[in-house]
């Protein structure tokens, strides 16, 4: 089955910065996109990055200037997917997740997240 695995989440301040990782296995057909999600507590899942495999990429406004989502790299039929955060601010606290869309009708996934805690 396609696992989506997050790490990189944690406590840090306003200010600070922090690099999330996902890395994606299984049987992958071929991908068309991968993104990162953030959900706050009570609250809907919210879009927050995303790009295409050939590296078209777009961003929340909240975000934007701030996350940097990388290019996905394949190596050995994993995919990876960094999310570079700057100037974190207390409203960035979140569970953020990683998703993965395949192309022509395939499916989508999506990880169990990675907490990120901004202390003011």
């Amino acid at each position: 089955q396609v696992q989506l695995v997050e790490s990189g989440g944690g406590l840090v301040h306003v200010g600070d910065s922090l690099t999330l990782a996902c890395t994606a296995s299984g049987p992958i057909s071929s991908v068309r996109t991968m993104a990162w999600f953030r959900q706050h507590p009570g609250k809907e899942r919210v879009l927050v990055a995303v790009i295409e495999l050939g590296g078209a990429a777009s961003y929340h406004d909240n975000v934007k200037g701030r996350f940097t989502i990388s290019k996905i790299s394949n190596d050995d039929r994993k995919y990876t997917v960094n999310l570079q955060m700057k100037d974190l601010k207390p409203e960035d606290t979140a569970v953020y997740s990683c998703f993965l869309e395949e192309n022509s009708g395939g499916g989508y996934f999506f990880g169990h997240g990675t907490q990120v805690t901004v202390s003011s």
